[in-house]
């Protein structure tokens, strides 16, 4: 046990130091310089069909988002439907879907119908469509997370998932190291595209992890109940550590940085010290008198001021909406109410408008010389080595079984849409190239995708020992 308890300040300590000295090599490379802005010829319009009158109509800004909607509904559910006939998630047909519907393959194969139907100057109102639905779904993965059952499983739980952490995000920052002077972005300081490498390394998607664990019938299992647990004290930490690389990100001097850390944590203090008590007192007033609306508004009260916190302290607003999930009280049935209320809207109907918004702005295309594919090769490579393989060896080192720890490993390598957030908040930001962003986006799919054919090799492997004993 003492072994045990020694094995967290090692590992934490050892590739913190890396990490360290690494970002402080790093500051010796050259930082590419702002190029003028060429000015950018006005967009030709798209000819039009004269031969039908109503034709023009569809060019309406609501009309077009409408369209929009309806086709990216469609075509999320038709590949949501074929990744559940293979045995995957849905979400990684979703995703998919939204590459498929970009420049990667529409905008290839029909450029006049991918412009049409998404011309440049909607994406701002899709983007914005995105991020509400981003926000009520980071509401709901907060509600989901069962904290009891980290403290439950504290120790080996937070081992497993720090470790799963730390691992990639030092492998993450070391790749940085030698992407940097080629992809980085003019302007851009090695700091902070080493500090989203890391980071976009380090994530786990605990929402489609909580369904692949539910699918498989493996809810209340010990290798359920683990992973779970891993993956829940792994989001809250990744989340954590993102709204710190934002705020350094966007504050650019360190006085600016450490202002923004500190109000940080002055808000989340704020959040849980103060408004939880409240909110709860609030909630289950309103629900003992029968008046669920009144609780209801509180809630989303809460949510917004909270995402609007978040977005004016400089932390991003989708933090603000995942803290507010975190302190909805459990008492008083509230949670599966607003479950039900906002589920269905957001996963069924603004998830895919981000699928798609993302697809929009990941170009395949762009890696049209083999040594970018080699690049590629190597985010996946290290993508893989650090979060599957440190999450493995660390739940070895903790006791379990070869198959519990591989197994682990497989359900924490799942990134999903998580990692689409933090590679779309990169983006925005300017941190990530174009190139690095559709590497990044091929390595998430590719993660996700592996899950399920992990677990079935394990599956298979213990059936055979069975087989073999007997």
């Amino acid at each position: 046990m003492k072994k045990r308890l020694l094995l967290y300040p090692a590992i934490i300590g050892v590739f913190g130091i890396l990490i360290w000295v690494i970002l402080e090599q790093g500051r010796l490379l050259p930082v590419k310089q702002l190029l003028p802005v060429a000015a950018t010829p006005p967009a030709t319009p798209a000819a039009a069909s004269n031969w039908w009158q109503y034709f023009d109509n569809l060019k309406h800004p609501l009309a077009l988002l409408l369209l929009q909607i309806i086709a990216i509904m469609l075509v999320a559910r038709l590949f949501g439907i074929l990744a559940n006939k293979i045995k995957q998630p849905a979400v990684v047909g979703e995703i998919i879907a939204g590459v498929l519907l970009g420049p990667s393959l529409l905008g290839w194969t029909m450029p006049s119908l991918s412009a049409f139907l998404f011309p440049a100057e909607s994406l701002k109102t899709l983007q914005f469509l995105s991020q509400i639905g981003l926000a009520f779904f980071m509401f709901i993965v907060g509600m989901e997370l069962d904290i009891s059952k980290i403290r439950n499983k504290a120790h080996d739980a937070v081992m497993i998932s720090h470790a799963s952490i730390v691992v990639p995000f030092f492998l993450g920052v070391w790749l940085a190291y030698y992407l940097f002077t080629t992809f980085a972005p003019a302007g851009v300081s090695f700091l902070a595209f080493a500090l989203f490498m890391g980071i976009a390394m380090s994530i786990t998607a605990f929402p489609v992890l909580a369904r692949i664990v539910q699918e498989r019938k493996l809810t209340g299992t010990p290798l359920g109940t683990m992973a779970i647990t891993c993956a829940a004290a792994d989001d809250v930490t990744a989340w954590c550590i993102l709204a710190v690389v934002v705020a350094i990100v966007k504050a650019g001097g360190l006085v600016s940085a450490l202002i923004t850390i500190v109000l940080s944590i002055v808000f989340v203090a704020a959040v849980l010290l103060l408004v939880r008590p409240w909110l709860a007192r609030t909630v289950n007033r309103h629900m003992s008198r029968g008046r669920q609306k009144a609780a209801i508004s509180a809630v989303f009260l809460t949510l917004l001021l909270s995402a609007l916190a978040a977005e004016v302290i400089g932390i991003h607003a989708l933090f603000g909406a995942f803290l507010a999930g975190v302190i909805m009280p459990q008492e008083a049935g509230v949670k599966q109410l607003l479950t039900d209320k906002l589920e269905d809207v957001s996963v069924l109907l603004l998830l895919p408008i981000f699928f798609v918004f993302t697809g929009l702005r990941t170009q395949i295309g762009l890696l049209n010389e083999s040594h970018l594919w080699v690049v590629c090769g190597m985010i996946m490579l290290v993508a893989v080595a650090g979060k599957f393989g440190g999450s493995t060896l660390t739940a070895r080192l903790m006791g379990q079984s070869w198959r519990q720890s591989v197994s682990i490993g497989a359900l924490m390598n799942t990134r999903g849409l998580m990692e689409l957030v933090v590679l779309n908040i990169g983006y925005d930001l300017g941190i990530l190239s174009p190139e690095i962003f559709a590497m990044m986006v091929l390595m998430a799919l590719a993660t996700t995708f592996m899950t399920g054919p992990l677990l079935d090799l394990v599956a298979f492997s213990e059936r055979k020992k069975g087989l073999l004993a007997v």
